[in-house]
């Protein structure tokens, strides 16, 4: 859970500290979905090993967490698929991981890339007996 509590202060720093990785939300209907896409290499070495995330500074993060905006923004478990497609047409099936710790319930996915690219996201969100898409652009850039 430690592992876990860092790499979620570290996401919420990143927020904060670098505006062109700031975490967003979009919201629903019946949810709000908070999104963030960075490098890996923004992961401390141990964190990434922990769950299994290759870091690369040319492997990307997407993290994703689903909130009912019913039951006071509680976490709620969702089937997400989706793809990253980047300016000349190269797409990416991303395959996201679910890690929950306590009431806290994420989705990772990677995503390769090169410097300064422009990626288009395209993900579906499966929960509560609907079906949201979830759509966001993000430019990566190696550092």
């Amino acid at each position: 859970m430690y592992k876990l509590y860092r790499l979620i202060c570290a996401s919420l720093l990143l927020c904060f500290s670098l505006p062109s990785f700031a975490e967003q939300s979009q919201d629903f209907a019946n949810l709000k979905v908070h999104y963030i896409a960075l490098p890996s290499t923004f992961l401390e070495a141990d964190i990434a090993k922990h769950y299994g995330i290759k870091r690369s500074k040319y492997t990307g993060i997407i993290n994703i967490s689903v909130q009912d905006k019913q039951v006071k923004f509680k976490a709620l478990a969702a089937d997400l698929s989706g793809t990253g497609k980047n300016l000349i047409g190269q797409t990416q099936i991303l395959k996201f991981k679910e890690i929950v710790e306590g009431d806290t319930i994420y989705y990772i996915a990677t995503y390769p890339f090169s410097n300064e690219e422009i990626v288009n996201f395209n993900i579906k969100i499966n929960t509560q007996n609907k079906t949201n898409i979830l759509k966001f652009q993000h430019k990566f850039y190696v550092d």
